[in-house]
């Protein structure tokens, strides 16, 4: 987007006469009105960026204004411009070096690695399942262990139980279900 600058505007100022008998406001609009487009342009030649030399600008007004606050004397006023001047060129300064700094230190993309509880709540919901299975029937908790701590196959937990292959997959179905109906009910009372 091309951002068009307004046309320069010429006016007499009021240079020589003290700013307490213009008024601060008064002084400072007359600056506005009669700098503020060659200073923008000024600054545009110093950052290549109408939208940043703007704010430079602007900051620079904040900064005279604040300054005639303080000070109340001709010299300042006759001074004012080239105050002005020095003011967006050092603004312009400070924004370049600003984003020096920011290009060589990007941001850091979020990493897929877990967060700082992570072990934490590992070991609570470790903790809740080992509850959750002590709850389990002998038979059943012996076959959910062999089944997925040591991933042993129906045939390999039949034969280390000593039970049919049919017992093991009916014990294995009733020990995950209670399971799932016991994990899921922690889960709603802690949400």
């Amino acid at each position: 987007m091309t951002t068009v600058l307004p046309a320069e505007k010429t006016g007499p100022a009021a240079v020589g006469v003290p700013i307490a008998d213009r008024g601060v406001d008064a002084a400072l609009e007359e600056l506005y009105d009669e700098h503020y487009v060659r200073l923008v342009r000024l600054a545009v030649l110093l950052l290549g960026d109408v939208g940043r030399a703007e704010e430079a600008v602007q900051d620079s007004f904040v900064a005279i204004y604040k300054r005639m606050l303080r000070v109340d004397s001709a010299d300042f006023a006759a001074n004012a411009p080239a105050y002005l001047r020095q003011t967006v060129v050092n603004r312009s300064r400070s924004v370049l070096r600003h984003l020096k700094v920011v290009s060589q230190h990007p941001p850091v993309a979020a990493s897929d690695e877990p967060g700082a509880d992570h072990d934490l709540l590992s070991a609570v919901r470790r903790r809740e399942v080992i509850d959750a299975l002590a709850g389990l029937p002998r038979r059943q908790r012996e076959v959910i262990a062999l089944r997925y701590y040591l991933d042993l196959s129906e045939r390999e937990i039949a034969e280390t139980l000593r039970i049919s292959p049919g017992a093991v997959k009916s014990h294995a179905s009733r020990g995950a279900a209670a399971l799932r109906a016991t994990l899921s009910q922690l889960l709603e009372e802690q949400s």
